[in-house]
């Protein structure tokens, strides 16, 4: 059942996982165990969606689950294995921002699934505003988790140390409040496409989670 659930998957995801494969079996000729390493964590954890929707019931709009691969691929295997971050100024704002939005989406719909979908259980405002401190948090944590590990362990995670802290969190709150803001309108009754698009569908592929939803 969970191969079957992986072969349904998008043919983007399907192409990067054959692309990590191909990276593996060449890093092992080449015995580049680093790589071998970033590659096979690539796979297994733009897998893990999969795997917890399987584990909780839950169904995600095949564009979501394309989205957190790509992000994965993108933040991990290009990101680390092939110094996109050094050779690429933008990469690591383009990083941040793409997982403060997803963050924002995944707050909110916590929080919306918490309230089984009733969207007068509280202001439209006040459920953007827990979905902005969600993803913002998270993106406070993965900054202490950096400096642990550059303090600790000698690496160079934060790169220019504070600038690049401050910066990371700017970018952090500006993608947090796209997420955030796609919630709001969402409730609003607003379907802008795109990101209160995925909300809407998650919704609707997941009706059982949200029995209240639309009752006054």
């Amino acid at each position: 059942m969970f191969w079957s659930r992986l072969r349904a998957q998008p043919p983007l995801l399907q192409f990067m996982w054959a692309t990590l494969l191909v990276a593996v079996v060449a890093a092992l000729i080449e015995r580049r165990w680093v790589l071998v390493f970033e590659a096979v964590a690539t796979i297994l954890m733009s897998m893990m969606p999969v795997f917890f929707a399987r584990r909780f019931g839950i169904r995600l709009p095949l564009r979501f689950v394309a989205g957190i691969g790509l992000f994965l691929y993108a933040t991990i295997f290009l990101g680390e294995a092939y110094d996109f971050y050094d050779r690429y100024w933008w990469w690591d704002v383009l990083m941040h921002g793409g997982a403060a939005m997803g963050f924002g989406l995944m707050g909110f719909l916590f929080i919306f699934m918490l309230f089984e979908g009733d969207r007068y259980a509280a202001p439209a405002w006040a459920m953007a505003m827990i979905a902005f401190c969600f993803s913002v948090t998270l993106g406070a944590l993965w900054e202490i988790f950096e400096y642990a590990m550059d303090v600790n362990f000698g690496m160079n995670m934060q790169k220019s140390g504070l600038v690049d802290t401050m910066w990371d969190l700017i970018v952090d709150v500006i993608g947090a409040s796209f997420g955030a803001a796609a919630g709001f309108f969402y409730l609003k009754g607003r379907d802008l496409g795109g990101l209160t698009g995925v909300i809407a569908e998650f919704v609707e592929i997941n009706r059982r989670f949200f029995r209240r939803f639309g009752r006054r």
